[in-house]
């Protein structure tokens, strides 16, 4: 386990967890021309105005150009390096393709610098390869998948993920998705095989309010403690609860508490077979 623990010198520190990422990456350096600057935007919008909150601050980071479609087929590469990304969880590797080309793409478990992985309809079933889901095996673990076929990976992408393929019918694959639900995907979208890597993502521990704010995450402020201008749970003398049956956002729409948010009329209601299970697991 690679979980690194702290001697309680400050509250901050008291159950601080972190990484030992010496342990886990090659050591390698970021390879400079897949590689471009990145403006921080604040969860702004072109016209300044905040569209996604708690976003802003932190270390300054460069985007590393994710390989996500995969179009190069039945084509060998090697994994030189396996590195860190800032703007992802999972850790991204260097692919070095048998035709001199270099591609970073994000990595399953259990696979070293130096294994081979193949996108291809034939490829074995085996970490890191990638093929149409309707050639993949009923009980497989897939990660990195596709919604419409060439258009790149979509679902599955986050540290220590995964999805297993629980049954072909009809030219779809049924697959259970990390939230439980069951969807249809059709069969000749690609996914890779695996899991995504850097599982122990999950138990680190932050310790303290400036961490958060070092990744570039600004405070979060309860809906109770506003105005009731600013927030439907807003206002009443002292501390007051909600008065309605359920918790909403700022704007009305239902949140937290395991209710349901999607909307009735959604595109891809047709291809859920069974819906997430909320609350407590």
């Amino acid at each position: 386990m690679s979980i690194r623990k702290y001697k309680p010198t400050s509250p901050g520190v008291r159950g601080m967890t972190t990484l030992n990422y010496r342990e886990m990456l090659s050591g390698h350096k970021p390879h400079k021309p897949l590689m471009r600057g990145a403006k921080s935007m604040g969860g702004r919008n072109s016209a300044g105005r905040i569209t996604v909150r708690h976003q802003g601050g932190g270390h300054k980071k460069s985007h590393r150009m994710v390989d996500f479609t995969f179009d190069k087929k039945n084509i060998p590469a090697r994994i030189d390096t396996i590195e860190y990304d800032p703007f992802r969880s999972a850790f991204i590797g260097l692919a070095v393709y048998k035709d001199g080309e270099k591609r970073y793409v994000v990595l399953p478990q259990k696979v070293k610098v130096g294994d081979e992985i193949i996108t291809s309809e034939t490829a074995k079933i085996s970490a890191g390869n990638r093929l149409p889901l309707g050639k993949i095996p009923v009980g497989t673990f897939v990660y990195n998948i596709e919604l419409k076929p060439g258009n790149g990976g979509k679902m599955v992408r986050s540290a220590g993920s995964f999805a297993e393929v629980v049954a072909q019918d009809a030219g779809y694959t049924h697959l259970k998705m990390p939230s439980t639900e069951v969807r249809r995907v059709i069969g000749t979208c690609w996914a890779s095989i695996g899991e995504v890597s850097n599982e122990e993502h999950r138990l680190v521990v932050y310790g303290k309010a400036g961490r958060t704010r070092w990744k570039g995450v600004r405070p979060t402020v309860r809906g109770t403690a506003m105005n009731p201008v600013d927030h439907p749970h807003g206002g009443g003398e002292g501390k007051q609860g909600r008065g309605r049956r359920r918790a909403i956002s700022m704007w009305g729409k239902p949140t937290g508490k395991g209710q349901k948010s999607r909307r009735p009329k959604k595109y891809s209601n047709v291809f859920i077979l069974s819906r997430r299970k909320v609350g407590k697991r």
